[in-house]
């Protein structure tokens, strides 16, 4: 495990200790019902074009800040008029500059009509609970956060008992066979983010995608930049995209969403 992912985790475990389990899982259990994430990733026109999942952004550790000002609510509205199928809501705080409220206020505030994806670094049932009670209808577990395996599939499982659609992450073809085998999995994701060099490259994407069983909705995620980037994706059989850095670095986030959702591709 590399020492950022380390420190995240060994972040993530001080966090988990201080919240209230049960309080959570009743909180979860009252909660509005998500909405259908997974059928939201189904295709449209234009045919093969893959669905945008848009990203809320602020910070990471990579690449530092990105766009610490930015108004999220109102780039949620420009993602949801430009063509995203659903929203990803960064909801770590000490490394991405993000805040769960920001997810339970598009949800239960601002009445944002697409599902959301909480992303985080989800290692216990609590958050899982925290997420359901917060307006998320979907939440992402990493393969590489999570080596035991009978723990994974625990957490698919009560994510999948409390209605949430499940995001299972994978960065190279041993991971994305671990993942194949969590009972009931429908959707992968493939980071094309090197976890150790935190070099990106699609060919990530194109060498993985072919030993994914057909059934399984598929995402790719980071290093998508622009429409040439999303055709390459297209090309090698995703069905969806993550794309946060381009859309909040970008110097008119409504064309560029546009460009990568598909409903205006930029010559």
């Amino acid at each position: 495990m590399n020492n950022i992912l380390a420190k995240i985790l060994d972040q993530k475990a001080i966090e988990i200790a201080a919240l209230d389990r049960l309080a959570l899982r009743r909180a979860a259990e009252s909660s509005l019902a998500p909405r259908d994430f997974l059928t939201a990733l189904k295709p449209f026109s234009p045919a093969g074009h893959p669905r945008l999942i848009a990203e809320l952004k602020r910070a990471s550790p990579s690449k530092g800040l990105l766009a610490p000002h930015l108004d999220l609510f109102e780039v949620a509205q420009i993602y949801a008029t430009g063509g995203a199928a659903a929203i990803s809501v960064l909801t770590d705080e000490k490394f991405f500059l993000g805040k769960l409220e920001t997810m339970r206020e598009l949800r239960f505030k601002h009445g944002l009509a697409l599902p959301l994806l909480r992303k985080d670094f989800i290692i216990d049932e609590s958050q899982i609970y925290e997420a359901r009670a917060n307006g998320a209808d979907a939440i992402l577990l990493i393969v590489a956060a999570l080596p035991d395996f009978s723990h994974l599939c625990a957490l698919h499982t009560c994510a999948r008992v409390l209605n949430l659609t499940v995001l299972v992450e994978v960065h190279d073809e041993q991971e994305a066979q671990i993942a194949q085998n969590i009972p009931g999995l429908q959707l992968i994701g493939i980071n094309n983010r090197n976890l150790v060099t935190f070099d990106v490259t699609l060919a990530t994407t194109e060498r993985v995608r072919p030993i994914i069983t057909p059934g399984i909705t598929v995402v790719s995620e980071s290093g998508i930049f622009n429409a040439k980037d999303v055709s390459r994706m297209a090309t090698a059989n995703i069905d969806a995209i993550l794309v946060g850095e381009a859309l909040v670095t970008s110097g008119d986030i409504a064309a560029k969403v546009r460009e990568i959702s598909g409903v205006e591709v930029s010559s």
